[in-house]
């Protein structure tokens, strides 16, 4: 029986005290009696908020109501129709924002936890074995799919679901792009990556790994090879401050630090031998979420003191708000209202320290937050062992530096029309590649918009053919 309303059901985690020397998952998840008891708290609006809000209108609603009646396996399948991941997107979307954003009952206080029954009936499906079957009508026509990330993944798996011959070419040693390399096991664990991206081989997607498209192959190669191409190159190249002393060793951009501790798994540190330099006290560079993951991360390798600076305070923080709590629970340390000014070394070229000014908030900025002003002469200095930039990423410079012929923006970001379409004909781009940092939702969103708008390419190409 369904119990409309009601108190959120609460997560059990892992204790600060214990989490914080591991890289286990921290929300330790609902039990089946857990999951259907928050799932009958839904009023089964009329109006269907949550989906709205939703950038690939999963089919929330219905899906709550099957597992508020004990469905999990319906419940699976109608997520499966338009998510190809649910078992990540339930853990790392910022469902706040969005669809539980979206709840009446979230005016109340605590809205329907949809994220976590969306990565429970994920991984229900996977402990119980339970797999999708696939009634393809295969086409001749090829299309290539450059990058394996959250884009990329969902191009990739509506296009084959449309029939098309799919060939996904990835860089680097394993697919999945950000989900790989960006996000700590402890908030997306390793293996739940592995097995969602396992559906694209399920699926007939032929991935081809340490595969770089612009040097294993040309562009032009590629277009003549595949009927129409879809670029989901990311935004992996960092951004830094460009202040003096950014060449001292112990600094790092946040990509080459979780690359490193994620992809390279420094964090299994007994196991491998990945070099990373981090100790004493860390400075992390902004408050988003990569700030989160790297101060959390270094925690976790051992430093004794982790600093988050950031020059606005926490209520602008970009961060989803269960991230900076899991920081500020496991001891992080959050100096609001302060910018770098420049970085110090010692003889031998080494940080040693940063020197930092003290900031005001003044009138809002384009992003609408308040814009961060530094007060002259308000200098001071904090000693510091290493420091993150996590200021944020653009595209993939080396891709595009050998595509000249593709119009971007000053930003580096691919210009695309409504349909994800490129200045070139039957190339379409979308994700990071065209907005920067994007969630993975969104990059979802745009990975199965522009399969919608290749296949109709395609269509109207061969109906050309055909009165040629």
């Amino acid at each position: 029986m369904i119990k409309l309303g009601g108190t959120r059901v609460p997560m059990r985690e892992q204790d600060p005290r214990e989490r914080i020397k591991n890289f286990k998952s921290v929300p330790l998840g609902y039990n089946e009696e857990e999951v259907i008891k928050e799932a009958q708290r839904c009023i089964q609006c009329k109006g269907l908020p949550c989906e709205t809000e939703c950038p690939i209108n999963m089919k929330i609603l219905e899906m709550i109501r099957e597992i508020a009646n004990g469905n999990f396996k319906k419940a699976f399948f109608l997520v499966k129709e338009d998510n190809p991941i649910p078992a990540i997107t339930g853990r790392v979307c910022p469902q706040e924002s969005q669809c539980e954003g979206a709840c009446p009952l979230s005016k109340r206080g605590h809205g329907i936890n949809i994220g976590k029954l969306e990565a429970f009936v994920a991984d229900w499906a996977r402990k119980n074995k339970i797999k999708e079957e696939f009634h393809i009508k295969e086409k001749e026509e090829k299309v290539a799919v450059i990058g394996s990330g959250p884009a990329g993944i969902s191009c990739a798996v509506d296009l084959r679901k449309f029939g098309f011959q799919v060939t996904m070419f990835e860089a680097l040693h394993k697919a999945g792009g950000v989900l790989q390399y960006g996000i700590p096991a402890f908030r997306l664990p390793t293996e739940v990556v592995d097995y969602e991206i396992q559906y694209l081989n399920d699926i007939g997607v032929d991935i081809k790994l340490n595969f770089f498209v612009g040097q294993n192959i040309k562009f032009d190669e590629l277009r003549r090879e595949f009927d129409s191409i879809f670029i989901a190159t990311g935004a992996g190249a960092p951004m830094f401050m460009n202040i003096p002393g950014e060449n001292l060793k112990g600094v790092y951009s946040a990509n080459e630090f979780l690359i490193r501790v994620n992809l390279m798994k420094a964090y299994k540190f007994l196991d491998y031998d990945t070099p990373i330099i981090c100790s004493g006290t860390i400075g992390i560079i902004g408050a988003g979420n990569v700030a989160m993951d790297a101060a959390r991360c270094a925690l976790r390798l051992g430093v004794e003191r982790v600093y988050v600076l950031y020059r606005r305070t926490k209520k602008e923080s970009p961060a989803r708000a269960e991230e900076i709590q899991h920081a500020l629970e496991e001891g992080i340390i959050l100096k609001e209202l302060v910018a770098p000014k420049r970085l110090i070394g010692d003889g031998d070229g080494w940080l040693k320290e940063t020197e930092l000014y003290e900031m005001e908030l003044g009138e809002p900025d384009k992003s609408g937050r308040p814009r961060p002003i530094k007060i002259e002469g308000s200098e001071f200095k904090i000693k510091v062992n290493t420091i993150v930039e996590a200021l944020g990423s653009m595209p993939n410079r080396l891709f595009l530096s050998r595509t000249p012929e593709l119009e971007v923006n000053k930003w580096g970001q691919i210009n695309v029309d409504l349909n994800l379409r490129t200045n070139i004909e039957g190339v379409y781009a979308g994700g990071d590649a065209i907005r920067g940092n994007a969630t993975v939702i969104l990059a979802l969103g745009d990975g199965r918009k522009a399969a919608e708008s290749i296949r109709n390419y395609i269509r109207n190409k061969s109906r050309r053919n055909l009165d040629l």
